[in-house]
Order: C-alpha cells, then structure tokens, then sequence
C-alpha cells in the first residue's frame, strides 16, 4: 500500500476517491465537490491518500488552521470492505509523519459526542492513535448533532489550546472560510 499527498485539486485523484467519501458521507452532511474544490483553490486543504495500483483503501481531507500549526483532519474514511484490517491507523499513523515534516506539531479532529455506538467506537479508535477527548460540547447553528474535539501533540513542545472551546474557534474559522465563495 502507498500513501500520497496532495495540495492541489487532481481531477483523476477525485474521480479515484470520491465513491470512498460519498460512501462514508454522502448522508452525513459531506462538503460537495465545489466545496472541495473551492479549499483547494484557497490553499487551505490536503487531501491523503492510501492506495496500491487498483484500489483506494482510505482518504482523508485535512487542513491547516488558520495561525497555528494545527492540522485539522476534516474527513477520514476507510472502504468499507477494507474496515477493522489496520488500514485507518496505517492512514492516521502516515499523515502524523507527514505532518510533523510538515512542521505541524498537533493535530485535531472533531467527533459526534452523542452516545451512540458507532460514536463511541470512533472514539476509541482515535484513542487508540493517541489522541485525547476533550470534555467540551460543542453545537453548531447548522448542524444538528452535538461534537467533541480530539487533540493529539505531535510534539511535546506543542502549544494546544488548553479548552474546547477554544479548538472549536479555530475549526469554526477553518469551516467558514471553507465555505466563503464556494
């Protein structure tokens, strides 16, 4: 298995990762393509990918946010067929490497913090990465379920903030200025 990353929009890359993300999130409230296209065009994403000659196993769609050296993953989706083989933390574990030659010292993610199954087994599997659940609720205006950030230093120098809600400012920053002009 390979992993890459990009910077730029790749109509071929697309064509190749799309199915995966629609099929992770095409009902859960997915970013569409001119979305997508608009981060890149900005500059503000990263798409990651693990694949071999014939197929993609997983994706991820991360970013920078903004005044930090925080990556955000955004998106993370593993095949279905492909789920419970090691492939997630294979991802995860390439794009810590990547983030720290990037000079990323941390990154986050946000999870569902409603108490559903499915919610507490991403949970533990980001744990199990190393990443830390930190206790703040977060409610969007225009999402319905409620979220929770994830928080791992890549460093131990990292500056993290210390509260939720100041992590959820930054990721709010980074949606928005997602969206402005798509």
């Amino acid at each position: 298995m390979e992993f890459r990353t990009v910077d730029h929009w790749d109509e071929e890359l697309w064509k190749k990762w799309r199915s995966i993300y629609h099929e992770a999130f095409g009902e859960k409230g997915a970013k569409s393509e001119k979305i997508i296209r608009n981060m890149f065009r900005k500059q503000t994403c990263f798409f990651h990918i693990a694949q071999d000659e014939s197929e993609v196993y997983a994706i991820a769609l991360s970013g920078k946010l903004q005044g930090t050296k925080i990556l955000l993953i955004d998106y993370l989706a593993v095949r279905e067929k492909h789920r419970n083989r090691g492939v997630g933390r294979m991802i995860i574990n390439y794009i810590m490497s990547w983030s720290i030659n990037r000079e990323f010292d941390s990154i986050v993610i946000e999870v569902e913090a409603e108490q559903m199954s499915e919610n507490l087994a991403r949970i533990r599997f980001w744990e199990k990465c190393g990443f830390m659940l930190l206790p703040y609720i977060h409610h969007y205006r225009v999402v319905p379920e409620p979220y929770q950030a994830m928080v791992l230093k890549l460093v131990p120098e990292a500056e993290l903030p210390e509260k939720g809600e100041e992590v959820f400012h930054l990721i709010e920053r980074f949606h928005k200025k997602s969206f402005q002009g798509s």
